[in-house]
């Protein structure tokens, strides 16, 4: 009993740091790509917003676990054992939406991207949101700098291109705009490739976070066993 005991508290306590983890990269994100994640127009919630809310669920569900843990309270662990199997189911329905309707995602991307550039010079959050979007990931329009020739911003600007779009500000805005000075790549294509290139470490994370919640559920099911056995006066082995 002591050794499930000790098992289940240090399974609680990186489950806590897991969503410690969860919440300060929910955080970062909301601070860091909360502009870019803006420009999308998909009305699923953002990555950021999930990540948040999970990592406070977690560390206060942690922490109950340890305590329930500590003090063998059976009522504690059967919950415990519950949260840990819903977020267990959450996460492989979340998983498995991500996969189905990835296109879908993208698609809402974007849209959101042509919607920026017809927004373009109308409002300042979504252009400033582009500009950022366009200098940090070098890249210009959704699908290539052509874009930007046929928004009413390009037209009003006889055929020119935002100054994020340049790689050297000088030379760049003229009309029509040198290739040769301009970021190639579109910004869909740029955002496109990094999702793909991380999707295996993403695959591989929630795997590794699914069996730690399995784990996490046969303890706490044991222990709660154990303390119900011990309650109705059975002898287990300690």
């Amino acid at each position: 009993m002591t050794l499930l005991k000790l098992s289940l508290m240090a399974f609680s306590f990186v489950f806590w740091a897991a969503g410690l983890t969860m919440l300060i990269i929910g955080l970062w994100a909301k601070v860091s790509l909360g502009s870019y994640l803006a420009l999308s127009a998909s009305d699923y919630p953002s990555a950021p917003t999930i990540l948040l809310a999970t990592g406070v669920a977690v560390i206060i569900w942690g922490f109950l676990g340890c305590f329930g843990a500590a003090t063998e309270h059976r009522g504690l662990l059967r919950a415990y054992s519950a949260f840990l199997t819903a977020v267990l189911a959450a996460g492989l329905a979340a998983g498995l939406s991500a996969l189905l309707y990835r296109q879908t995602l993208a698609q809402g991307f974007q849209d959101g991207l042509r919607q920026a550039l017809l927004a373009y010079g109308e409002d300042e959050r979504v252009a400033d949101s582009l500009d950022a979007l366009q200098r940090a990931l070098s890249c210009c329009g959704v699908l290539s700098y052509r874009d930007w020739l046929a928004s009413p911003w390009g037209l009003e600007q006889n055929g020119s291109v935002p100054l994020s779009c340049c790689r050297a500000r000088r030379g760049c805005q003229r009309s029509p705009p040198d290739p040769r000075r301009l970021h190639r790549d579109g910004c869909f294509a740029k955002v496109s490739a990094f999702v793909g290139s991380n999707m295996s470490y993403v695959a591989t994370a929630a795997l590794g976070l699914a069996l730690l919640q399995l784990i996490g559920i046969v303890l706490a099911c044991l222990m709660a066993a154990r303390v119900s056995a011990g309650l109705l006066g059975t002898t287990t082995p300690r």
